[in-house]
This record gives C-alpha cells, sequence and structure tokens, in this order.
C-alpha cells in the first residue's frame, strides 16, 4: 500500500492539513520563505573566485519543499515586496531598489528564481527529492531555469559583443556546485527525518 506522503512534497507533511489550519500554515511557510530569500540575499560567504550567497540555494530548497504552488507563490511575494522599494536583493539599497534595480542586471536571474522554484516543485513532487542523486540532478536543472533567463537578459542589456559569460555565469559555478552538494544531502535527509523516503 502506498505511503500516505508518497506523493507529497515535504511542506505537506508538516501539521495542519486542513481548512484553517492549512491557510495558516502556508502564510506562515510564505512568510518564512520570504525572509529566508530576503536574509539568504545580503549574507556574502568569502569564496573563490567571487562571495556567493545562499540565495538561490534557498530558492530550490523552498520549491522542492513547498511544491510548484506554493514554492512559486513564496518567490513571487518576495519579488513583489522588492518591487515596492523594500532592500530585499542582493544588491538592492536605499538608494538602488524597487522596479528600476529589478530591470538591471540582475532582473533575468529573479525570473529565473520564480521558474527554478516551480521547476523544483514538480520534481519534488514526482519524488525527486528523496533520492539524493535525482536531487542533484533536479537542482542542476533548477539552477539552468535560473541562469538562461539571466543570461538572455544581460546579453540583451549590454549586447552579446559583451563577455556575457565571464560576467554572469562562470564566476559562480564553483559556488553553486557547493550550494546544489549542501540541498542535494538536505532534502531526502529531512525526509528520512519525517519517515518516509520513498522506496
Amino acid at each position: 500500500m502506498a505511503s500516505p506522503l508518497s506523493n507529497r512534497v515535504l511542506s505537506e507533511a508538516l501539521p495542519g492539513d486542513e481548512g484553517t489550519a492549512l491557510r495558516v500554515k502556508q502564510v506562515l511557510l510564505v512568510a518564512f520563505g520570504v525572509a529566508a530569500l530576503a536574509v539568504a540575499a545580503k549574507i556574502k560567504v568569502p569564496f573563490w573566485p567571487v562571495p556567493i550567497t545562499m540565495q538561490t540555494f534557498v530558492v530550490l530548497t523552498i520549491g522542492a519543499a513547498y511544491g510548484l504552488r506554493l514554492g512559486v507563490g513564496t518567490v513571487l511575494a518576495y519579488l513583489v515586496i522588492g518591487a515596492l522599494g523594500f532592500d530585499v536583493f542582493t544588491s538592492s539599497s536605499a538608494e538602488a531598489n524597487g522596479i528600476s534595480y529589478m530591470m538591471g542586471s540582475t532582473g533575468g536571474y529573479l525570473v529565473g528564481f520564480a521558474l527554478a522554484a516551480g521547476l523544483l516543485g514538480v520534481l519534488a513532487r514526482a519524488g525527486w527529492d528523496r533520492s539524493v542523486g535525482r536531487m542533484a540532478l533536479a537542482l542542476l536543472l533548477g539552477n539552468i531555469a535560473i541562469y538562461v533567463p539571466g543570461l538572455l537578459w544581460l546579453g540583451q542589456l549590454y549586447g552579446w559583443e559583451k563577455p556575457i559569460l565571464e560576467w554572469g555565469l562562470y564566476p559562480f559555478l564553483a559556488g553553486d556546485a557547493l550550494k546544489l552538494a549542501l540541498a542535494a544531502l538536505l532534502l531526502p535527509a529531512a525526509w528520512r527525518m519525517v519517515g518516509d523516503a520513498r522506496r
């Protein structure tokens, strides 16, 4: 017999499945996700060749843990808060924020955040978050979903004769590989804690 959690994402394994309790849980998860994204954007870890933030780690983890609708909804809520002028992005500030900041060089990556969260949500629903190997592949695909619109936007913004890959891809690959490995271990471990690893 199939496990009652076999078709669920991790957040659905938490208490609160019906009615008001479900709505309260979802609101709390969105609020927690938005706060985590904002904090992760501002924490820079010294690394080579460039410092890394944990923001893409949080985006991909939220997508996998929350599922398609709640994961994308959380990322969109974060983007709306940023669009309203709050200083929640990696390089935003009191002077550089809101829509004008979002239309700058990071705009495509921000679109990619929503795409990646949705993709991870779909793959997690299919059970990819229950094993390290499939989770690693899901995260790799999620990173691609972030980079493709990010690089396309950079090329459109600055011109394709510029070193777009040197600006927007190569410096971040080592840090992303480290974050990918961490997230690939985290989600299956969380499921083992729940006691419902898919057979």
